[in-house]
């Protein structure tokens, strides 16, 4: 919540209380906006464990770390009567409920949306799916099943071998939807005064990064190859190989990135040879053209060419690792690089939320949770005493 103590103005969602029911990443990351932007996220975990993702391994094992900062944790038995209990007196002052569990957990635990909503008609209750209403609907799904459902990892592989997003972009997506449709929602309420479902969901999010691609087809009467073997909108938007074995991809996009380029190395001949005079011309020519770039980069360090092309102002990018985010310059300016405590680990940096919205800070106000970590300060809000607490806790209802 909104440190009291502070002068900064209230954020964003202030004042407004969210109930998360979720794990891994797609629910997790909604919440996670949502409570960078202010809310009073409670992530409630099943006691005594709490979110399975908090053990996850290999590739998952920063998942948690990543998603739950700025949110309270209430661990509670909700299978438990008097822990579903709390579940639906907490429901009744919460503005928004957010859960991606598979399809009818929610309604077998007691407090699906139409439970929930009984008791407070101004909830917005979010569901994060792999489907939204259809006939897949009851289906379960992963982010890189839809990737693969989708076309994404068609698209994404060399041809013959489709390859998953290197990020969980699908999980994230739908997330970010969500929080979307959440605000939509919100704003509805404004002028009714009642809440509703409102849901998101990870194959349509495929689907949508899809659009470009289908309309591509649609427009051009052709099937589009994956990315490695696309046919280019611009002659130059490669990876080049450098002096000194790194790489550094370049982007000239325009007419004018062209003769910048060819005129900072003095190739005068290309600029006046009149098959490279227009993008579109050098994508006739791209064959004979990206040699030719390619043989002035190689006689150049990656350093070299990154200031290059920073002065003459065309597009370029070294070929990072996300390692190398830690002590981006970029990132690190302007506290939009947060320090981030991990539960058993120390303390680590991670890229705060991609906006920025007037003078906010929307850094850090809580670390991610302990399991119950906050219990005992939830549940004191919900009127209940230290006893009460404490018989709970002991007969294992709760955890603190």
């Amino acid at each position: 919540m909104n440190d009291p103590s502070t002068s900064r103005p209230p954020l964003p969602l202030a004042g407004l209380r969210v109930l998360e029911f979720c794990q891994t990443i797609m629910g997790p990351c909604a919440g996670l906006i949502l409570a960078d932007l202010g809310a009073d996220v409670i992530k409630i975990e099943p006691a005594p464990e709490g979110d399975k993702t908090r053990r996850l391994p290999g590739f998952a094992a920063g998942f948690f770390g990543a998603f739950n900062r700025n949110k309270r944790s209430l661990a509670l038995d909700v299978k438990s009567e008097e822990g579903l209990a709390l579940v639906l007196r907490l429901a009744e002052s919460a503005d928004i409920v957010i859960e991606n569990f598979a399809p009818g957990t929610m309604q077998r635990l007691g407090c699906g949306h139409e439970a929930l909503m009984a008791r407070n008609p101004g909830l917005i209750f979010c569901a994060l799916k792999g489907f939204l209403s259809g006939p897949y609907e009851h289906r379960p799904a992963l982010d890189e099943v839809v990737q693969f459902m989708a076309g994404l990892a068609y698209m994404t592989g060399p041809p013959g071998r489709p390859l998953r997003a290197g990020s969980s972009v699908i999980d994230i997506m739908g997330g970010t939807f969500a929080v979307v449709a959440i605000q939509a929602a919100l704003r509805e309420r404004e002028r009714t005064g009642r809440g509703q479902l409102v849901q998101s969901a990870l194959f349509e999010s495929t689907a949508f990064l899809m659009a470009q691609h289908m309309a591509g087809e649609t427009v051009t009467g052709q099937a589009l190859a994956p990315m490695p073997a696309r046919r280019g909108a611009w002659a130059v938007y490669e990876c080049f190989e450098t002096a000194d074995g790194e790489q550094i991809f370049i982007g000239i996009t325009s007419d004018n990135h062209w003769r910048r380029f060819c005129e900072r190395f003095e190739r005068h001949d290309l600029l006046a040879d009149p098959r490279y005079g227009t993008n579109e011309a050098r994508v006739k020519e791209r064959s004979v053209v990206l040699p030719l770039v390619a043989d002035i980069v190689k006689h150049r360090s990656l350093a070299d060419m990154a200031a290059v092309c920073e002065a003459i102002g065309i597009p370029f990018s070294p070929v990072a690792k996300p390692s190398d985010l830690f002590d981006d310059p970029h990132l690190n300016a302007s506290g939009r690089m947060l320090d981030i405590v991990y539960p058993g680990i120390g303390h680590g940096k991670l890229p705060g939320l991609p906006v920025e919205i007037g003078g906010h800070d929307l850094g850090v106000r809580l670390q991610p949770p302990a399991v119950g970590a906050h219990t005992a300060e939830i549940l004191a809000e919900l009127g209940l005493d230290k006893v009460a607490i404490a018989d709970l806790a002991r007969r294992r209802i709760i955890a603190v």
